[in-house]
């Protein structure tokens, strides 16, 4: 079993990382770059790189999703503990917990991002690029974007937490 959870872990970071650099290079190399440009041909660019990085995300969200759960049972988690309150009470369950949740959170926010808010904004600005549709969509595609990222850095930290300990 160590081997099967040592690739499990593995395959868990792994995910994690093709993620969280994805979106590390799509905010700090990829959106300044394009802002520079003409707007209209930057959202087409945009909106084609997002929607093949959303292939990869989706898969590492299932990835992680899969890992992490197998992860946690090899580590003696067990559904019934989600409804044990000695269990909810300990660091460690708590950890757990809140990190399911800034999951699902993310998960949440990616996909109002990525099949609602990002598609309708790059439509709105190949439409009209500087209409105040456009602007507003941009800003709410921006702002999921950042919200997730950080959410993202958050499950890094709490990642960290349930495997090395809480330090709080």
């Amino acid at each position: 079993m160590s081997t099967l959870y040592f690739f499990s872990v593995w395959l868990h970071v792994l995910a994690a990382t093709a993620w969280l650099g994805g979106m590390f290079f799509l905010m700090l190399v990829v959106v300044p770059w394009l802002r520079r440009g003409d707007r209209a041909s930057a959202a087409k660019l945009l909106a084609e790189t997002g929607v093949r990085f959303r292939a990869v995300g989706w898969a590492c969200f299932g990835v992680v999703l899969v890992t992490g759960t197998f992860n946690l049972w090899v580590r003696g988690v067990r559904l019934h503990d989600f409804g044990r309150a000695e269990w909810l009470a300990s660091p460690f369950g708590r950890t757990v917990l809140l990190k399911l949740g800034v999951f699902a959170v993310v998960v949440a926010l990616s996909a109002v991002h990525d099949f609602a808010v990002g598609p309708s904004a790059a439509a709105e600005i190949a439409r009209a690029p500087d209409s105040p549709r456009a602007h507003a969509l941009r800003r709410q595609a921006s702002l999921l974007g950042r919200t997730t990222f950080l959410l993202a850095l958050l499950l890094v930290a709490l990642g960290v937490a349930v495997v090395r300990g809480v330090p709080w």
